[in-house]
């Protein structure tokens, strides 16, 4: 599994030009996320709201989607098939994941040394607010394990 960090738009933070109102459906799928473990794909936070009697819409959940992901209220990573996956975000502050590339587990993790170089980096070529993305990925505890006997 490829794993990437989707930056927040340039606008800080804020979406560019897409614009949800708190309607039914938003709520909807902000809520759905409390129900779904781990990352999930659209589709499949589509599935449980269609499961849960709500009518939305595929596309009004990709656009909801990526007003959260924008907003910073859901984490959003990339797989190694290009699926953009969604989850809850754990923290308010800036982070990245450490991903299974077996099972798909991930962690949230600080990179304070990245963070460290990457404004470093950035200065010293004269850049200001500058975003990045990092990709950690390995096996987890549970299948890093070599097997029994």
């Amino acid at each position: 599994m490829r794993v990437v960090n989707l930056p927040a738009s340039a606008s800080g933070g804020r979406p560019h030009g897409t614009r949800v109102r708190g309607t039914r459906q938003a709520e909807a799928v902000a809520a759905v996320f409390d129900r779904l473990p781990g990352f999930c794909s659209a589709q499949q936070i589509h599935a449980e709201l269609r499961e849960r009697g709500e009518q939305v819409g595929l596309t009004t959940v990709y656009r909801h989607l990526q007003v959260l992901s924008e907003t910073g209220r859901v984490d959003a990573i990339r797989d190694s098939s290009g699926e953009i996956l969604y989850r809850r975000c754990q923290t308010d502050a800036h982070h990245h994941h450490l991903t299974c590339c077996n099972c798909g587990r991930s962690v949230e993790v600080e990179g304070k040394a990245v963070e460290r170089w990457a404004d470093e980096v950035a200065q010293q070529a004269g850049f200001s607010e500058v975003g990045h993305t990092v990709e950690l990925f390995g096996l987890c505890p549970d299948c890093g394990q070599p097997p029994p006997g």
